[in-house]
């Protein structure tokens, strides 16, 4: 019981050296859930449901320039005139579909989010990096394994 505070704790301290808004959202709600004693039946739901909210808002959030009009039809024609345009597009498609394999090695082997999560803490914390969540780094870590795979 102790050690998930400290682990917490440790969390936070680093969210807060690496000035990681996200992760100390984060790990800040997680423990008020703990504190007030609703973490067995939250946690449970987050764990099984977080990820596909956290998609939805990501969605959302991508689509909000449509929503308000910022982008329409003739910008998107305009932009496809672009050949960055298209390696943007091929960009979006890898990286939605390295995410896919993300969720299926989330599932089948969960205790690898930690090490995820290590990572991403260390990225943003040493170099600066930002940090785009385990999904995609769960479904790197998929295509590295499957690599292994091949070659073992």
């Amino acid at each position: 019981m102790i050690q998930s505070y400290l682990f917490l704790i440790l969390l936070l301290t680093i969210g807060l050296i690496a000035k990681n808004q996200s992760l100390i959202i984060a790990v800040a709600a997680l423990l008020v859930l703990k504190i007030i004693g609703i973490d067995q039946k939250m946690f449970s739901l987050i764990q099984s449901k977080g990820i596909n909210w956290g998609v939805t808002i990501i969605t959302i959030a991508v689509l909000a320039p449509i929503a308000s009009g910022q982008i329409g039809f003739k910008d998107l024609l305009e932009s496809l005139k672009s050949p960055y345009a298209w390696i943007a597009l091929a960009a979006g498609m890898a990286v939605a579909l390295i995410a896919k394999n993300g969720i299926t090695l989330l599932a089948q082997d969960p205790h690898i989010t930690a090490a995820l999560v290590l990572g991403t803490i260390l990225a943003v914390a040493i170099f600066k990096g930002v940090a785009v969540g385990p999904l995609i780094g769960a479904g790197i870590a998929y295509m590295g394994m499957k690599i292994v795979e091949l070659f073992t």
